[in-house]
C-alpha cells in the first residue's frame, strides 16, 4: 500500500469507537501524518534507502514535539511551557523517514510498571480484551499502539522495565537498549542513572532498525548465528519466585524448544541478585532522583498528581546525599559482580514478568496495588540496576495468554543481544496476529 493508505489504516485504528485508542493515546498528529506520507509518496522515499522510510511511529508522552508542552500522562504539565525544539531521538526518527503518528498515553511520571492512569484512563492489553486487563507500564499506550495496529512501532522509556512490561502483556518485542547509547535530550526524565530509551515492535529486526537510527550507529547486522553457539544463562534464584502456573508452563516450554536446537542453557543461580540491596538501590536512587526534578513543582501541586505516584514522589525526600552516594557506589560494586557472575554465557534468561496481566479491576485495588506492581518489575529492575541491554520476546502459543522470554546481556553488548534474539525468534512459537485487533 501507499504510506498514505498507512497512515490513513493506523489513524483508522486509532479512532474505532470500539478500540483503545482513545485511552492509549494522549494526542494524535493528524494532518501533520497524512502530510508528510504525501510527500514521501511522491519523494518515493521507500526507494531512497531511509531506513524508516513511511513506517508510522507512536511517541511516548515524555518526549519533547516543538510547540506543544510534554505532559508525561499529568494534568499538571498542561500549562507548561511549550517545547523549543523536538526530542535528538524524534529528530533522528524524522531524519530516518519515519510518520510520527502521535504521542500515547503512560503511567503519570513513568512511576508504576502497571500503567494505570487515572487522568486519562487506562487502556486494556490484547488479550480477553473483554475482561480488561492492564496494558503494563509504564509505556503503556506505546504497547497498546503496537497490538491494535495503530503504529507499526512506538518508542518508549524503561528504568525498571518499562519497554518490556507492556511488550510482554501484548505479546510484542520489546528492547531496552545500553542507557547511554541513546540520546536524551528533549526526554524528561524519571531518574537519569536508569532512564533508558527504546521501541516496541512486532520483530526483532524493526527493534533492531529503529535502535541503529535512534543511536545514530550504523545499522545493526543480524547475520544468522549457529544455533549451538549461543550460551544462555538460565537465572534459577529470584526471578522464579511466585510464577504463575501459565506462566511456568509457557516458560519452560520455550526453554524446550530453545534446548532441542543445540542452544547451550546453563542454569544458573546469581548471587548477586540475593539480598535486599539489589531493590534498595535501584528504587533509593529512582525517587531521590525523581524528587529531585519535581521538587518546586509537587510543592506547588501535589493535590493533582495522580496520588499513588504522589505517595512514591514524596519518599524521595526522605533520600539524604550519603544515602544516595552509599546507593551510587553500592550499584557500581553491583555492577561489577554481575559483569563477573554472567561472563561465561552470552546472555542471561527468565520470565520477563512472572504472572500473566492481571485485570484493571484487581491492579487498581488498594489491597493488590504496590504488591502486584513490585511483582511486575521484579526481573526487569534486574537490567537497569545492572546498566544492561535487554529484550523480551514473546514465547506464548497462539490464542494463549501473552508471556514474555527475557534476554539480558552485559552492557555495551546490545548488537549481539540483538543477534541472538533474532535467532530465537525463529524457534519461539509463531504467533496469529489475528488475535490483535482494533
Amino acid at each position: 500500500m501507499s504510506i498514505r493508505d498507512l497512515v490513513e489504516t493506523c489513524l483508522a485504528n486509532i479512532h474505532n469507537l470500539d478500540g483503545e485508542g482513545s485511552r492509549a493515546f494522549t494526542r494524535i498528529y493528524h494532518e501533520a501524518a497524512r502530510q508528510r506520507a504525501d510527500v514521501l509518496d511522491r519523494t518515493q522515499a521507500r526507494e531512497k534507502g531511509l531506513p524508516l522510510a513511511g513506517m508510522p511511529i507512536s511517541i511516548k508522552d515524555l518526549f519533547d514535539i516543538a510547540g506543544e508542552p510534554t505532559l508525561a500522562g499529568s494534568q499538571v504539565l498542561r500549562d507548561a511551557p511549550p517545547a523549543a525544539d523536538d526530542a535528538e531521538i524524534v529528530q533522528h526518527l524524522r531524519n530516518a523517514g519515519a510518520i510520527i503518528i502521535g504521542k500515547t498515553n503512560m503511567t503519570e511520571f513513568a512511576l508504576s510498571g502497571l500503567g494505570l492512569n487515572p487522568h486519562y484512563g487506562t487502556p486494556a492489553s490484547p488479550w480477553q480484551r473483554e475482561t480488561r486487563r492492564i496494558p503494563g507500564g509504564s509505556s503503556s499506550g506505546a504497547g497498546i499502539s503496537v497490538a491494535y495496529n495503530m503504529a507499526i512501532a512506538a518508542i518508549g522509556t524503561d528504568t525498571g522495565g518499562s519497554i518490556r512490561i507492556p511488550a510482554a502483556i501484548c505479546g510484542l518485542v520489546g528492547f531496552k537498549p545500553t542507557a547511554a547509547t541513546i540520546p536524551q535530550r528533549g526526554m524528561l526524565p524519571l531518574s537519569r542513572s536508569f532512564d533508558s530509551i527504546g521501541p516496541i515492535a512486532r520483530d526483532v529486526s524493526t527493534c533492531a532498525t529503529i535502535y541503529s537510527v535512534l543511536s545514530g550507529q550504523q545499522q545493526t547486522s543480524l547475520t544468522p548465528l549457529p544455533l549451538p553457539s549461543i550460551r544462555l544463562g538460565v537465572v534459577k534464584n529470584i526471578v522464579l519466585d511466585d510464577l504463575d502456573a501459565q506462566v511456568a508452563k509457557t516458560y519452560e516450554a520455550a526453554l524446550s524448544r530453545l534446548s532441542a536446537t543445540g542452544i547451550q542453557l546453563q542454569d544458573m543461580a546469581l548471587p548477586v541478585l540475593d539480598g535486599h540491596s539489589l531493590y534498595s538501590v535501584h528504587g533509593g536512587m529512582i525517587v531521590a532522583e525523581a524528587y529531585a526534578w519535581h521538587e518546586k513543582l509537587f510543592a506547588e501541586r501535589s493535590h493533582a498528581y495522580d496520588p499513588r505516584v504522589a505517595s512514591r514522589i514524596a519518599h524521595g525526600r526522605r533520600i539524604s546525599a550519603d544515602d544516595y552516594k552509599a546507593f551510587q557506589a553500592e550499584r557500581a560494586r553491583l555492577i561489577r559482580q554481575w559483569d563477573i557472575e554472567t561472563g561465561s554465557v552470552d546472555a542471561v534468561i527468565m520470565p520477563t514478568i512472572p504472572i500473566i496481566a492481571p485485570t484493571i479491576r484487581e491492579a487498581d485495588a488498594d489491597a493488590n496495588y504496590n504488591r502486584l506492581d513490585r511483582l511486575i518489575l521484579r526481573n526487569p529492575t534486574i537490567g537497569n540496576l545492572m546498566d544492561a541491554c535487554s529484550i523480551t520476546l514473546p514465547c506464548h502459543e497462539a490464542l494463549d495468554a501473552p508471556v514474555g522470554l527475557m534476554l539480558t546481556a552485559r552492557g555495551g553488548r546490545d548488537r549481539e543481544l540483538l543477534r541472538i534474539a533474532k535467532m530465537l525468534e525463529g524457534v519461539l512459537p509463531p504467533r496469529q496476529d489475528a488475535m490483535i485487533q482494533s
